[in-house]
Protein backbone atom coordinates (compact mmCIF):
# COMPACT_ATOMS: atom_id res chain seq x y z
CA UNK A 1 0.00 0.00 0.00
CA UNK A 2 1.22 3.20 -0.44
CA UNK A 3 2.07 5.75 2.08
CA UNK A 4 0.04 8.86 1.96
CA UNK A 5 2.36 11.37 0.81
CA UNK A 6 1.79 14.91 1.18
CA UNK A 7 2.13 18.58 2.65
CA UNK A 8 5.66 20.03 3.28
CA UNK A 9 8.62 17.53 3.25
CA UNK A 10 12.21 19.10 3.81
CA UNK A 11 14.82 17.79 1.52
CA UNK A 12 17.49 17.85 3.97
CA UNK A 13 20.85 18.45 3.78
CA UNK A 14 23.68 16.11 4.05
CA UNK A 15 25.60 17.62 6.75
CA UNK A 16 29.56 16.41 6.35
CA UNK A 17 32.49 17.18 8.29
CA UNK A 18 35.80 19.27 7.57
CA UNK A 19 36.67 15.73 6.39
CA UNK A 20 33.67 15.85 3.87
CA UNK A 21 32.23 12.47 5.69
CA UNK A 22 28.61 12.47 6.68
CA UNK A 23 27.98 13.76 10.02
CA UNK A 24 25.39 11.40 11.76
CA UNK A 25 24.44 13.13 14.70
CA UNK A 26 23.52 16.29 12.80
CA UNK A 27 21.77 14.45 10.45
CA UNK A 28 19.62 12.67 13.57
CA UNK A 29 19.13 16.58 15.52
CA UNK A 30 18.13 17.87 12.45
CA UNK A 31 15.46 15.04 11.19
CA UNK A 32 14.22 15.22 15.00
CA UNK A 33 13.89 19.57 14.77
CA UNK A 34 11.82 18.75 11.82
CA UNK A 35 9.49 15.85 13.01
CA UNK A 36 9.20 16.84 16.34
CA UNK A 37 9.37 20.44 16.80
CA UNK A 38 8.36 21.82 13.78
CA UNK A 39 5.60 19.09 12.29
CA UNK A 40 6.27 18.26 9.03
CA UNK A 41 4.48 15.77 6.74
CA UNK A 42 7.71 14.07 5.99
CA UNK A 43 11.72 13.95 4.91
CA UNK A 44 13.28 13.96 1.89
CA UNK A 45 16.52 12.46 1.60
CA UNK A 46 19.64 12.24 -0.55
CA UNK A 47 17.85 14.78 -3.21
CA UNK A 48 19.66 17.58 -4.69
CA UNK A 49 19.57 20.19 -1.51
CA UNK A 50 21.26 17.27 0.41
CA UNK A 51 23.89 16.55 -2.35
CA UNK A 52 22.87 13.64 -3.22
CA UNK A 53 24.82 13.12 -6.84
CA UNK A 54 27.49 13.23 -4.31
CA UNK A 55 26.78 10.13 -2.41
CA UNK A 56 28.85 6.60 -2.98
CA UNK A 57 26.40 3.74 -2.66
CA UNK A 58 26.96 2.89 0.30
CA UNK A 59 26.97 6.14 1.76
CA UNK A 60 23.72 6.70 0.12
CA UNK A 61 22.34 3.57 2.04
CA UNK A 62 23.98 4.54 5.33
CA UNK A 63 22.44 8.27 5.36
CA UNK A 64 18.73 6.81 4.36
CA UNK A 65 18.96 4.41 7.46
CA UNK A 66 19.70 6.75 9.70
CA UNK A 67 17.08 8.83 8.95
CA UNK A 68 14.67 6.05 8.69
CA UNK A 69 16.26 5.72 12.70
CA UNK A 70 15.17 9.09 13.51
CA UNK A 71 11.99 9.33 11.99
CA UNK A 72 11.00 6.05 13.31
CA UNK A 73 7.78 5.73 11.43
CA UNK A 74 6.14 9.25 12.23
CA UNK A 75 6.15 10.12 8.75
CA UNK A 76 6.94 9.17 5.00
CA UNK A 77 10.89 9.04 4.08
CA UNK A 78 11.09 10.00 0.07
CA UNK A 79 14.43 8.63 -1.00
CA UNK A 80 16.30 10.72 -3.86
CA UNK A 81 17.73 9.11 -6.22
CA UNK A 82 19.96 10.73 -8.97
CA UNK A 83 21.54 8.51 -11.81
CA UNK A 84 22.62 8.86 -14.79
CA UNK A 85 21.58 5.31 -16.15
CA UNK A 86 18.92 2.79 -15.34
CA UNK A 87 21.09 0.44 -13.87
CA UNK A 88 22.90 2.74 -11.58
CA UNK A 89 19.24 3.75 -10.76
CA UNK A 90 18.44 0.48 -9.95
CA UNK A 91 21.27 -0.50 -8.00
CA UNK A 92 21.31 3.17 -5.39
CA UNK A 93 17.54 1.98 -4.60
CA UNK A 94 18.11 -1.77 -4.14
CA UNK A 95 20.77 -0.92 -1.62
CA UNK A 96 17.76 0.88 0.02
CA UNK A 97 15.37 -2.09 -0.29
CA UNK A 98 14.55 -3.32 3.22
CA UNK A 99 14.45 0.14 4.48
CA UNK A 100 11.22 1.83 5.19
CA UNK A 101 10.68 4.15 2.80
CA UNK A 102 7.41 5.51 1.00
CA UNK A 103 8.69 6.61 -2.47
CA UNK A 104 11.76 7.07 -4.52
CA UNK A 105 12.43 10.16 -6.23
CA UNK A 106 14.13 10.15 -9.54
CA UNK A 107 15.69 12.38 -11.48
CA UNK A 108 15.77 11.74 -15.88
CA UNK A 109 19.08 10.55 -16.79
CA UNK A 110 20.82 13.71 -17.70
CA UNK A 111 24.61 13.33 -18.45
CA UNK A 112 24.65 15.28 -22.25
CA UNK A 113 22.75 12.36 -24.38
CA UNK A 114 19.29 12.74 -23.50
CA UNK A 115 16.95 9.99 -23.97
CA UNK A 116 14.18 9.75 -26.39
CA UNK A 117 10.56 10.11 -24.38
CA UNK A 118 10.15 6.08 -25.18
CA UNK A 119 13.65 5.42 -23.38
CA UNK A 120 12.65 7.57 -20.49
CA UNK A 121 9.15 5.87 -20.31
CA UNK A 122 11.11 2.81 -19.68
CA UNK A 123 13.66 4.31 -18.20
CA UNK A 124 10.92 5.20 -14.97
CA UNK A 125 8.63 2.30 -15.50
CA UNK A 126 11.46 -0.14 -15.23
CA UNK A 127 12.31 1.33 -11.30
CA UNK A 128 9.39 0.14 -9.52
CA UNK A 129 9.21 -2.87 -11.47
CA UNK A 130 12.62 -3.98 -10.37
CA UNK A 131 12.87 -2.55 -6.84
CA UNK A 132 9.00 -2.55 -5.42
CA UNK A 133 9.18 1.30 -4.44
CA UNK A 134 6.84 3.38 -5.79
CA UNK A 135 8.20 6.63 -7.93
CA UNK A 136 7.83 10.26 -7.77
CA UNK A 137 9.71 11.81 -11.35
CA UNK A 138 11.79 14.40 -9.93
CA UNK A 139 11.77 17.04 -13.22
CA UNK A 140 14.35 19.36 -12.50
CA UNK A 141 17.11 18.73 -15.37
CA UNK A 142 16.54 21.53 -17.78
CA UNK A 143 17.75 19.25 -21.17
CA UNK A 144 15.90 16.18 -20.18
CA UNK A 145 12.81 17.98 -19.12
CA UNK A 146 9.65 15.83 -18.90
CA UNK A 147 6.42 17.46 -20.54
CA UNK A 148 2.80 17.49 -18.68
CA UNK A 149 1.51 15.61 -21.39
CA UNK A 150 4.57 12.57 -20.59
CA UNK A 151 4.58 13.01 -16.77
CA UNK A 152 0.82 12.36 -17.33
CA UNK A 153 0.58 9.10 -19.59
CA UNK A 154 3.50 7.94 -17.21
CA UNK A 155 1.15 8.08 -13.94
CA UNK A 156 -2.01 6.88 -15.89
CA UNK A 157 -0.11 3.57 -17.78
CA UNK A 158 2.57 2.73 -15.04
CA UNK A 159 0.96 2.19 -11.39
CA UNK A 160 4.05 2.03 -9.67
CA UNK A 161 4.87 5.38 -11.08
CA UNK A 162 3.00 7.85 -8.39
CA UNK A 163 3.38 11.26 -8.60
CA UNK A 164 5.91 14.36 -9.71
CA UNK A 165 7.87 16.59 -8.06
CA UNK A 166 7.91 19.63 -10.51
CA UNK A 167 10.59 22.15 -10.41
CA UNK A 168 12.81 24.65 -12.37
CA UNK A 169 10.42 27.53 -11.51
CA UNK A 170 7.67 26.31 -14.12
CA UNK A 171 4.18 27.01 -12.28
CA UNK A 172 3.10 26.75 -15.79
CA UNK A 173 3.62 23.25 -16.14
CA UNK A 174 2.62 22.33 -12.95
CA UNK A 175 -0.60 23.57 -13.56
CA UNK A 176 -1.01 21.96 -17.15
CA UNK A 177 0.08 18.36 -15.14
CA UNK A 178 -2.90 18.79 -12.69
CA UNK A 179 -5.21 19.78 -15.67
CA UNK A 180 -4.55 16.84 -17.34
CA UNK A 181 -4.34 14.52 -14.02
CA UNK A 182 -7.30 15.14 -13.09
CA UNK A 183 -7.01 14.25 -9.41
CA UNK A 184 -4.97 10.75 -10.03
CA UNK A 185 -1.10 10.61 -9.01
CA UNK A 186 0.77 13.34 -6.67
CA UNK A 187 1.77 16.40 -7.73
CA UNK A 188 4.28 17.89 -5.26
CA UNK A 189 5.67 21.55 -5.77
CA UNK A 190 9.24 22.79 -6.10
CA UNK A 191 8.79 25.83 -7.77
CA UNK A 192 10.17 27.25 -4.20
CA UNK A 193 9.38 30.83 -5.41
CA UNK A 194 5.87 29.98 -5.27
CA UNK A 195 4.53 27.46 -3.16
CA UNK A 196 1.11 29.49 -2.44
CA UNK A 197 0.05 29.60 -5.82
CA UNK A 198 0.99 25.90 -6.22
CA UNK A 199 -1.12 24.99 -3.00
CA UNK A 200 -3.92 27.01 -4.74
CA UNK A 201 -3.86 25.55 -7.83
CA UNK A 202 -3.81 22.07 -6.14
CA UNK A 203 -0.59 20.67 -5.63
CA UNK A 204 -0.47 18.18 -2.77
CA UNK A 205 2.29 19.72 -1.11
CA UNK A 206 5.89 20.53 -1.93
CA UNK A 207 9.41 19.13 -1.57
CA UNK A 208 11.71 22.33 -1.67
CA UNK A 209 14.65 23.53 -0.73
CA UNK A 210 12.98 26.54 1.03
CA UNK A 211 11.23 24.09 2.94
CA UNK A 212 14.45 23.06 4.27
CA UNK A 213 15.14 26.69 4.47
CA UNK A 214 12.47 27.56 6.48
CA UNK A 215 10.24 24.97 7.58
CA UNK A 216 8.38 26.39 10.00
CA UNK A 217 7.18 29.26 7.38
CA UNK A 218 6.69 26.50 5.12
CA UNK A 219 4.16 24.52 7.39
CA UNK A 220 2.48 27.68 8.39
CA UNK A 221 1.87 28.49 4.65
CA UNK A 222 0.16 24.61 3.89
CA UNK A 223 -1.82 25.04 7.01
CA UNK A 224 -2.73 28.42 6.16
CA UNK A 225 -3.83 27.67 2.79
CA UNK A 226 -5.57 24.37 3.86
CA UNK A 227 -7.90 26.74 6.25
CA UNK A 228 -8.07 29.44 3.24
CA UNK A 229 -6.82 31.99 5.36
CA UNK A 230 -5.58 34.02 2.20
CA UNK A 231 -4.23 37.39 4.23
CA UNK A 232 -1.61 34.90 6.16
CA UNK A 233 -0.59 32.60 3.07
CA UNK A 234 -0.11 36.35 1.17
CA UNK A 235 2.23 37.73 4.25
CA UNK A 236 4.31 34.15 4.18
CA UNK A 237 4.46 34.11 0.76
CA UNK A 238 5.95 37.50 0.61
CA UNK A 239 8.61 36.09 4.01
CA UNK A 240 9.11 33.21 1.85
CA UNK A 241 10.25 35.05 -1.44
CA UNK A 242 12.69 37.08 0.10
CA UNK A 243 14.66 34.08 1.63
CA UNK A 244 14.30 32.26 -1.64
CA UNK A 245 15.82 35.39 -3.34
CA UNK A 246 19.01 35.23 -1.19
CA UNK A 247 19.37 31.61 -1.14
CA UNK A 248 19.09 30.77 -4.63
CA UNK A 249 22.28 30.03 -6.55
CA UNK A 250 24.72 27.59 -8.41
CA UNK A 251 25.10 26.95 -4.47
CA UNK A 252 22.05 26.15 -3.16
CA UNK A 253 22.68 23.54 -1.08
CA UNK A 254 25.73 25.66 0.59
CA UNK A 255 23.31 28.45 0.91
CA UNK A 256 20.35 26.32 2.33
CA UNK A 257 23.28 24.96 5.31
CA UNK A 258 24.27 28.60 6.03
CA UNK A 259 20.82 29.43 6.43
CA UNK A 260 20.21 26.79 9.10
CA UNK A 261 23.64 27.89 10.81
CA UNK A 262 21.86 31.47 11.53
CA UNK A 263 19.31 29.62 12.91
CA UNK A 264 21.46 27.54 15.24
CA UNK A 265 20.91 23.93 13.17
CA UNK A 266 23.81 22.15 12.15
CA UNK A 267 24.03 21.74 8.29
CA UNK A 268 28.01 21.33 8.19
CA UNK A 269 29.99 22.09 5.22
CA UNK A 270 29.76 21.57 1.61
CA UNK A 271 31.28 18.62 -0.50
CA UNK A 272 33.95 20.15 -3.19
CA UNK A 273 33.78 21.99 -5.19
CA UNK A 274 30.61 23.75 -3.85
CA UNK A 275 31.12 26.93 -2.96
CA UNK A 276 30.19 28.40 0.72
CA UNK A 277 28.45 31.48 0.53
CA UNK A 278 30.46 34.42 -0.28
CA UNK A 279 30.04 37.46 2.12
CA UNK A 280 27.78 39.29 0.01
CA UNK A 281 25.58 36.37 0.25
CA UNK A 282 26.01 35.62 3.48
CA UNK A 283 24.16 39.22 4.31
CA UNK A 284 21.55 38.46 1.84
CA UNK A 285 20.50 35.52 3.62
CA UNK A 286 20.92 36.98 7.46
CA UNK A 287 18.92 40.14 6.27
CA UNK A 288 16.05 37.69 5.03
CA UNK A 289 15.95 35.76 7.79
CA UNK A 290 15.65 38.72 10.03
CA UNK A 291 13.09 39.98 7.74
CA UNK A 292 11.19 36.41 8.62
CA UNK A 293 11.77 36.67 12.43
CA UNK A 294 13.37 33.20 12.29
CA UNK A 295 17.32 33.94 12.25
CA UNK A 296 18.36 33.45 16.04
CA UNK A 297 22.26 33.04 15.69
CA UNK A 298 25.03 35.01 13.94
Amino acid sequence: MVEHIAGIIPPIVTPFDEQEEIDEAAVVAEVKYLVHQVGVHGIAVGGSTGEGHTLGVEEFRRLVGVVADAVAGRVPIIAGIIANSTREAVLRARAIQDLPVAALQVTPVHYLFTPDDEMMFRHFAMLPEQTGKPVLVYNVVPWAYCSPQFLARLIREVPGVIGVKQSAGDLKSLADLLLLLNGQGVVLSAVDALLYPSFVLGAHGAIAAICTAVPELCVALWNAVQRGDNAQAGELHRKLLRVWNAIAGNNLPAAVKYALQLQGRSGGRPRMPLAWPSPTQQQAIREALEAAGVARAV
